[in-house]
C-alpha cells in the first residue's frame, strides 16, 4: 500500500502522524511511505531520518494526498486538505465529528474511509489511540492551568502549591479517566489540594486507593460540583463520552459564583467543551476572559510537547496502522471489531452512531459499511 503523511497545518500543531520508526516498519512490511518535506521538523525528526527509514520525501500536500491510498495525520483534516480526499482513500487519524457538523459534511461528500483514533476501542474498555494523547494533556493541564493563574497572565496570582503559612491552590478535576487521574496526579503532586469528581463509585474507589489519600473523591451530583466549583482556584474538565459531545458540566451562571480570576481549563475542548462557555483557543492565543473567570481551551494541548506526544501516539498507531496497510481496511476491520468502531464514514455514509446523534445525522453500522 502507499501511505502517505501530510505535515499537519492546523496553526501550532508541531506532531506529525509517522514516525521514522513507522515508516521503516511499514517499508519492512512492503509498503512506499510518502511524507511531506518537513512534517517532522517540529517533532524533531529531519526528511534524512525518513530516507534513512526508506521513505521517499515529497513536494508538498497535494502530491502525499494524490499519490496515496492511505493517509497518517494527527489531527483533524482542515478544509484544504479535506478537499483533496476521495473515495477509495483511507484517512486515518484524529477526527472529533461530533462538534463539527462542517468536517463531517466533508469528509462524507468526499466519500473516504475514515478511521477515528479516538474511536478504536480494546478488550478492557479502553480507547488505545486516545489513551496516549490523554495522559499527555493530563499532565499538561495542572501546567498550563497554574501559568494561567500567574497575575500577568490575568489569574488569581495564586501559586498552585502555596508555601509555609499560606494555604495551596484548590483544584477541582471533574471526570476520573485518563485525563482526571494524570491531572491530579501532576496537580498533587505540585503541592494542590486536589479534588476529583466522577459518578462512578467504583473508579472513585479505585481513585481513592492509588492516591493513598493525597487527593480527595466525590461523587460528581450537580449539587456538589456546583459547590466545589465555587471555591476553587481552578477547575480541569476531562469528561469523555467515546465519539460524542461532551456534557455541558458547568453552566454560565456558575461562573458567577467562582472566584474572580480562577482559571477553567477545558481538556474536553476537542469534543465541544464541558463547560457552558468554553470555546476552541490555540497555542498563539490561548486564554480568554468570561464573567472574570479565565478559560485555557487549547484544542491540541499535547502540540505543545510535540516530540513526546509523537513518540507516544505512534507507539499506539503503529500496529493499526500496520494491519490496514497489511490487509486493506476492509478485512483488517472485518478481523478487529476494535478497529471496526474506529470507522466513523465510509463511501457517504456516516458509520458512528453518536456523532450521528449529536449531528442529527442518519448513520449506519459498521457491519453493514463492511458490506457495501
Amino acid at each position: 500500500m502507499k501511505i502517505g503523511c501530510p505535515k499537519e497545518i492546523k496553526p501550532q500543531e508541531f506532531r506529525v502522524g509517522m514516525t521514522p520508526i513507522a515508516a521503516r516498519e511499514a517499508v519492512a512490511h512492503g509498503h512506499e511511505v510518502l511524507v511531506e518535506t518537513g512534517a517532522g521538523l517540529g517533532a524533531g525528526f529531519a526528511d534524512a531520518d525518513y530516507i534513512a527509514a526508506g521513505a521517499a520525501i515529497a513536494a508538498d500536500a497535494a502530491e502525499v494526498f494524490a499519490k496515496s491510498e492511505m493517509i497518517v495525520k494527527v489531527k483533524e483534516p482542515q478544509a484544504v486538505e479535506r478537499a483533496r480526499l476521495r473515495e477509495g482513500q483511507v484517512l486515518f487519524t484524529y477526527l472529533h465529528l461530533a462538534p463539527d457538523p462542517e468536517q463531517t459534511h466533508d469528509l462524507l461528500k468526499s466519500g473516504v474511509t475514515a478511521i477515528a483514533y479516538e474511536t478504536v476501542t480494546d478488550d478492557r474498555g479502553g480507547l488505545p489511540l486516545l489513551a496516549p494523547m490523554s495522559e499527555v494533556a493530563g499532565r499538561l493541564a495542572p501546567q498550563v492551568g497554574a501559568w494561567t493563574l500567574q497575575k500577568a497572565n490575568g489569574g488569581r496570582g495564586v501559586l498552585l502549591g502555596g508555601v509555609p503559612g499560606v494555604l495551596p491552590a484548590k483544584v477541582v478535576v471533574i471526570g476520573g479517566g485518563v485525563v482526571g487521574t494524570h491531572a491530579a496526579r501532576v496537580a498533587a503532586g505540585m503541592g494542590a489540594d486536589v479534588t476529583i469528581l466522577d459518578r462512578s463509585v467504583p473508579r472513585l474507589r479505585y481513585l481513592d486507593d492509588i492516591f493513598h489519600g493525597t487527593v480527595k473523591t466525590g461523587y460528581a451530583s450537580a449539587g456538589l460540583t456546583a459547590d466545589l466549583v465555587a471555591e476553587a482556584d481552578m477547575v480541569i474538565g476531562a469528561v469523555l463520552i467515546p465519539g460524542a459531545a461532551a456534557p455541558k458540566l458547568v453552566t454560565r451562571a456558575q461562573l458567577k459564583t467562582m472566584k474572580p480570576g480562577a482559571a477553567i481549563v477545558d481538556v474536553a475542548i476537542d469534543q465541544g467543551g464541558c463547560f457552558e462557555t468554553s470555546r476552541a483557543t490555540t497555542h498563539q492565543d490561548p486564554i480568554y476572559e468570561v464573567d472574570g473567570i479565565l478559560h485555557y481551551c487549547v484544542a491540541n494541548m499535547p502540540g505543545a510537547v510535540a516530540r513526546t506526544s509523537t513518540l507516544a501516539l505512534g507507539n499506539a498507531t503503529m500496529p493499526f496502522m500496520l494491519a490496514l496497510a497489511d490487509k486493506g481496511w476492509k478485512r483488517a476491520c472485518a478481523e478487529d471489531r476494535h478497529l471496526l468502531n474506529g470507522l466513523n464514514t465510509h463511501k457517504g455514509k456516516l458509520t458512528y452512531e453518536a456523532v450521528g446523534t449529536a449531528l442529527g445525522l442518519p448513520s449506519i453500522s459498521g457491519a453493514e459499511a463492511l458490506a457495501l
